[in-house]
């Protein structure tokens, strides 16, 4: 309860202090009357004004924690005249030492030093100008004011040390709840990243190949074209399978958290990229595709990210550039970098509603420490670059890397899915 830093935790209020340490004082006053009543065994027995100074003695000790030093020097300038008038020395002891305990506990220990020192140096040359006897007895006293000192002063460092320890385990605990707030935000990030990149590519693909089949359906109803008609429903029975197994996967990922695993199973790589241009073309656009990757070499996250970005770009080309768009996918190895560019000569929609296609492709590159452009083209269309490190190249210095990430950072949220 002497401790300042129970204070700072408001375990006690200074009215309640307040309240604790005046029946404190009454307690000691009712024990100090005693020993004067009932021993008296060292001086003589208090008149009126022992009696009023003993009494006095205790006052300053309803403030003992509120201000130490000034509640001591008080009950000082009570007790010094006490003693000095001969009455009885054993009744002001207990009071004494509690505030001599406080003092020792709730300041500095060189503080500490110097009141006992004063203390001890004024009573001993008071008692051996009494008589070689008064100082003896004046010793004895000496090695209790000592142990009161050395006593407080420990209780003061092993409160700081404990302070500090509950202070440390406190910063361990937030450090780790922000890391677990951290986690859950990325990971709630990745899997938005996932549904939408799967969820946005597989509705397009199954709005055109619905499109497609009606069209054949309508446009001549006498002559009804059933091959296209069942080409166009396969494509949307396969398309339903194959988001059926991504969307299956990524909550595969939910449950297996609960069991402290990752479960996101293999990445989607480079090796999928095919499988997005078929189903492109199968959505009516002309897409040709170059991949110049060495099969080996391209770390597992980056080839997501790149896939990711490319089913994104194609997904966009789809649904935005307009009829019979040509897209050309271009992915080739430079140096340290991966290079991923998709461009179309469609028309593009400028005006479309602002989304997250475009963001989500950056943050995908920005994931693996890449970046990466999108815009439209000068000549017509759209197109999106991007460069996605495969390793720290043997020359890049701190300068080239800090340039890197400055690009990153520069770079502005998209506006079309």
């Amino acid at each position: 309860m002497l401790l300042k830093g129970s204070a700072r935790r408001g375990v006690v209020g200074p009215a309640r202090m307040l309240r604790q340490d005046a029946l404190l004082a009454a307690a000691l006053l009712v024990v100090d009357v005693s020993v004067a009543l009932v021993v008296a065994t060292d001086g003589r027995r208090p008149d009126t004004l022992g009696w009023t100074l003993l009494i006095g003695a205790h006052v300053p000790m309803v403030w003992r924690r509120r201000a130490p030093l000034a509640s001591f020097l008080a009950l000082v300038a009570c007790v010094g005249p006490y003693h000095a008038l001969d009455f009885d020395h054993t009744a002001p002891l207990v009071v004494s030492m509690v505030a001599l305990f406080t003092v020792a506990v709730t300041g500095r220990p060189l503080r500490s030093l110097l009141v006992g020192v004063g203390v001890i140096g004024v009573m001993l040359t008071v008692k051996f100008g009494q008589g070689a006897a008064e100082g003896a007895q004046a010793l004895r006293v000496t090695g209790w004011i000592v142990a009161v000192i050395v006593l407080g002063v420990y209780v003061r460092v092993h409160g700081q040390y404990v302070t500090s320890v509950l202070e440390r385990a406190e910063r361990a605990e937030r450090t780790r709840e922000e890391e677990a707030r951290r986690r859950v935000a990325e990971e709630r990030l990745r899997i938005a990243r996932d549904l939408h990149d799967l969820l946005a590519h597989t509705i397009t693909l199954i709005g055109v190949q619905t499109s497609v089949a009606a069209h054949v359906l309508t446009a001549d109803p006498d002559r009804l074209d059933r091959t296209a008609v069942a080409k166009a429903l396969e494509d949307i029975s396969g398309t339903c399978r194959t988001a059926r197994g991504e969307l299956r996967s990524t909550l595969e990922v939910l449950r297996a958290s609960e069991h402290g695993s990752d479960g996101r199973g293999p990445l989607p790589g480079l090796d999928g990229v095919p499988d997005l241009v078929a189903a492109a073309r199968s959505a009516g656009a002309e897409v040709t595709a170059e991949v110049a990757v060495p099969a080996a070499g391209v770390p597992s996250a980056v080839g997501a990210a790149a896939y990711r970005i490319v089913q994104e770009a194609l997904t966009n080309a789809v649904r935005h550039a307009g009829p019979d768009v040509t897209v050309r996918v271009d992915l080739r190895t430079e140096g340290w970098a991966l290079r991923v560019a998709v461009t179309d000569d469609g028309v593009g929609d400028a005006g479309g509603t602002p989304g997250f296609g475009l963001l989500g492709m950056r943050e995908r590159a920005r994931s693996v420490g890449g970046t990466l452009e999108a815009g439209a083209r000068e000549g017509g269309g759209f197109g999106v670059s991007a460069v996605l490190p495969l390793g720290v190249p043997p020359a890049a210095t701190a300068g080239d890397l800090d340039r890197v990430s400055v690009s990153v950072s520069e770079l502005e949220p998209g506006e079309l899915l």
